[in-house]
C-alpha cells in the first residue's frame, strides 16, 4: 500500500511553481513595457529562464497573462486620477492627472496599448474605462467650474490628448526619453484660459541634431 505524500514534501513544489510564476511576470513585464502586448509567449519563456510549457502551465494564453498582470497597472492609473482629484487646486489636479497619465503611457507600452486600444484584455479595458470616466470627467469639470480650464474641453478628449502625448513619447524614446514632458506642457498651456506668462516648460527643445537622428530612425 503506497503511502500518500507528506505535507513537506508538496510544499518545495508549490513554491517551485510561485517562483516560476513570478519569473514569467516579471519578464513579461519588461517584455510588454519595452516592446508592447504584440511579444510572444515563446518570447517571455526565454526572457523568463523557463520552458514555453511552464508558461503555459501557469497561464492558459497571453490575455490570461496580460489580465493578470495589468490589474495592479491599472489600479495605479486610477489612483493617480483619484490624487488628482482629490487635489486642492482644481489646475494642478488636472495638470497631475496629464503628467501621471501620460507619463505611465511612456514608461509602459504594454500599458498604453491596453488603455487606448481594444485589441487586448477587452474586459479589463472596459472596467477600467468604467472606472476612470467618472473621475476624468471629474477633474476636468472641476478645473472648468473654477475658470482654469477651457470650457469647450470635454473629457472624451481626453484619451485622444492621451493619443497625441503617449506618440510624441513613443516617436522620440530612441533619443530623448523624457522630452514629451516639454509637449505636455505645451498642451496644458494651451488648455488653460488665462494666465500671467507662459509656464515654465520642465524639458529644453531638442537640438536639431536630435531631431534628425529621431527622424532617420523612424523613417517616413
Amino acid at each position: 500500500m503506497s503511502s500518500l505524500p507528506s505535507p513537506s514534501a508538496e510544499r518545495p513544489l508549490r513554491r517551485d511553481a510561485e517562483r516560476n510564476r513570478r519569473l514569467i511576470l516579471d519578464a513579461a513585464a519588461e517584455a510588454f513595457a519595452e516592446e508592447g502586448l504584440h511579444v510572444t509567449l515563446d518570447e517571455i519563456a526565454r526572457r523568463a529562464g523557463v520552458g514555453v510549457g511552464t508558461v503555459y502551465r501557469r497561464f492558459a494564453d497571453k490575455e490570461s497573462l496580460i489580465d493578470a498582470l495589468f490589474e495592479d497597472r491599472i489600479a495605479e492609473v486610477v489612483a493617480v486620477a483619484e490624487a488628482a482629484l482629490g487635489h486642492e487646486d482644481p489646475w494642478a489636479g488636472l495638470v497631475l492627472w496629464m503628467d501621471g497619465f501620460i507619463g505611465m503611457q511612456a514608461a509602459d507600452q504594454g500599458l498604453k496599448e491596453l488603455l487606448l486600444s481594444s485589441a487586448h484584455g477587452q474586459q479589463r479595458v472596459a472596467g477600467a474605462r468604467d472606472r476612470l470616466l467618472p473621475l476624468v470627467t471629474a477633474i476636468v469639470e472641476r478645473a472648468q467650474a473654477a475658470g482654469e480650464l477651457r470650457p469647450d474641453l470635454r473629457a472624451s478628449d481626453m484619451p485622444m490628448l492621451g493619443h497625441m502625448l503617449s506618440g510624441v513619447a513613443d516617436y522620440t524614446r530612441c533619443v530623448s526619453p523624457d522630452v514629451y514632458r516639454r509637449y505636455v506642457g505645451i498642451v496644458l498651456d494651451g488648455l488653460r484660459v488665462r494666465r500671467d506668462a507662459a509656464s515654465e516648460l520642465p524639458i529644453p527643445a531638442l537640438d536639431i541634431d536630435d531631431v534628425d537622428a529621431i527622424m532617420s530612425t523612424k523613417g517616413p
